[in-house]
Parts: structure tokens; C-alpha cells; sequence
């Protein structure tokens, strides 16, 4: 299976892609305040790209838990320069977390090639629009409600069924807007609206996504259910996050969103090579 975003053409066969993040924000859950200088987040991107970085993804608003929605306007104070900057200096795919068609228009216009929308179009589906005239990616995520109520009511009748069903609609309308199958990554939403059994439901069943067509990308670095686990804080789930995504390769994912590029990355391509050159033996 291949991905495109405008000129960047992924071959997901030949191995985990991996997507850096990089949060212009004073409130995201792990990182918030870290990179708001715009000379600190240009070298983080550029030590991510030398880890192995595929992607680069931009968030101007935090999607934690709790959080407060922000204008457009400001939005696009934190990240508008950034993306350019990143753009003029770095052939790398350049992937931009927003909700707003104000923002992905312009973001899209300094050269952005994929636009990651945690709401699945469920806000408006002209961010489907412009990807389309764009010849832009898009990420699609299922979110109940907003960040800020969205732990409020975590039940499902069926945690797979319901979100597919969601996910389907979403590519549908994206499909109508003019969007291809090809420029369109699916993502259930690790952490968003979901407790601990949902999570690891979600990560042991991603096989049974495979069938809506569109590449799998999971997002649980450093996330609160991997400190349910093993009673880490924050900054010590790194090993739990890589053993999450090993699970999530095994099950089908082949996007992986991470703070940390180089140890995902390495553990991952292991993983990769084992599941390809291997084989198994029927008993």
C-alpha cells in the first residue's frame, strides 16, 4: 500500500513510517511550552529529521484532555511562520494537527502536504475541500465532542464497530469532496475519549480496520494509559510507548506518531524485519 501528500509518495510495505511531533503549544500534555521559540523548534524538527523522522507533524492547539479551544487567529500566530520556515529549509513531509479550513488553507499555502483532523471532518468538511485542491494528505481521527469534555462519556456499544462506522463516514465524505483513497490515512484515536480497556481493545483489533482501504496510524506516545500500566510518569514511557507500537505493527499500523524518533524508530524497523523475513510453522 502506498500513501501520497502532494510529492511524497510513501511505500508502507517496505516499513514503519514514522511522524515527529512537534507541538507549538504552552499546554500539550507532555511537551507543552517546550518549542514555543521558534529557533528551539526548528532544531528539534531538524533533530528529528537526522533520527528518522518521515513526517513532521505541527499542532498549534493541544488536544489533551481538558483543554481549551483556541480562534483560528491564534492558531495560526504559533504556527504560521513555523511551517513556512520548516518548508523553506527541509524537503520533509510536513503534516499540520488542525481542525479549522481558515488554518489548513494557509497552512497549506506556505507548504504544508497533509492536514491531520482529530474530528474526522465531523467539524467541517471543507478541510476534505481543500486537501483536494491542495493535492494534500488527510488525517482522518474520530473525537467525541471536544478536548475538553471528550473523557466525559467513554462507552461504546462496541469500541471497534462504532469507531469503523465513524471512520467510514468520514472517508466517504472525504471521497465525495474529491479526496482519493490513496491521500487518505485512517487513525482511531488512541487516548481521545477512550479508558484503558478501550486502548488496548483498539491496539490488539486494528486488523479490523484494514478493510476501510486506507493506511492505519497510531498515535499513543507517552499517553496516560501506558502509565495505568506500568505506573510510569510522563517523561518515563518511552519503553511503553515502543511496546505499544510493536503491538500496533503487529496488528496492521504502519504510521506511528511519537515524541521520540530514534528509539521508536529503531525498535520498530526490528520489528518490521523480523515479521517479513520470518515465517511461521504450523505444528
Amino acid at each position: 500500500m502506498k500513501f501520497k501528500a502532494k510529492e511524497h509518495i510513501f511505500d508502507l510495505d517496505q516499513g514503519p513510517v514514522i511522524m515527529g511531533i512537534l507541538n507549538i503549544t504552552p499546554d500539550s500534555f507532555s511537551d507543552g511550552g517546550n518549542f514555543i521559540n521558534e529557533d528551539q523548534a526548528l532544531f528539534h524538527c531538524e533533530r528529528m529529521i537526522q533520527d528518522g523522522a518521515d513526517i513532521i507533524d505541527i499542532g498549534g492547539e493541544s488536544s489533551r484532555p481538558g483543554s481549551v479551544g483556541i480562534s483560528a487567529e491564534e492558531e495560526l500566530n504559533r504556527i504560521g511562520s513555523i511551517v513556512a520556515k520548516i518548508r523553506k529549509k527541509f524537503n520533509i513531509c510536513i503534516s499540520v494537527d488542525t481542525y479549522k479550513p481558515q488554518v489548513a488553507e494557509e497552512v497549506l499555502k506556505l507548504g504544508a502536504d497533509l492536514i491531520n483532523d482529530i474530528t474526522g471532518l465531523s467539524k467541517s468538511e471543507e478541510i476534505a475541500k481543500l486537501a483536494f485542491e491542495y493535492d494534500s494528505g488527510l488525517c482522518l481521527m474520530p473525537m467525541r465532542n471536544d478536548p475538553k469534555t471528550m473523557q466525559v462519556n467513554i462507552e461504546y456499544n462496541n469500541v471497534i464497530s462504532d469507531i469503523k462506522s465513524f471512520l467510514k463516514i468520514s472517508i466517504d465524505k472525504a471521497i465525495a469532496n474529491g479526496m482519493k483513497k490513496g491521500s487518505i490515512i485512517i487513525d482511531p484515536g488512541i487516548g481521545f475519549g477512550k479508558d484503558l480497556k478501550g486502548n488496548s481493545t483498539i491496539l490488539n483489533n486494528l486488523f479490523e480496520f484494514s478493510d476501510l482501504g486506507c493506511p492505519i496510524l497510531i498515535g499513543t506516545s507517552r499517553k496516560s494509559f501506558i502509565g495505568q500500566i506500568n505506573g510510569k510518569k510522563m517523561s518515563e514511557r518511552l519503553n511503553g510507548t515502543i511496546a505499544s507500537n510493536v503491538v500496533a505493527l503487529l496488528n496492521g499500523a504502519r504510521i506511528f506518531r511519537v515524541h521520540d524518533v530514534k528509539e521508536n524508530k529503531d525498535s520498530l524497523i526490528v520489528a518490521n524485519e523480523i515479521m517479513r523475513s520470518g515465517e511461521t510453522i504450523e505444528a
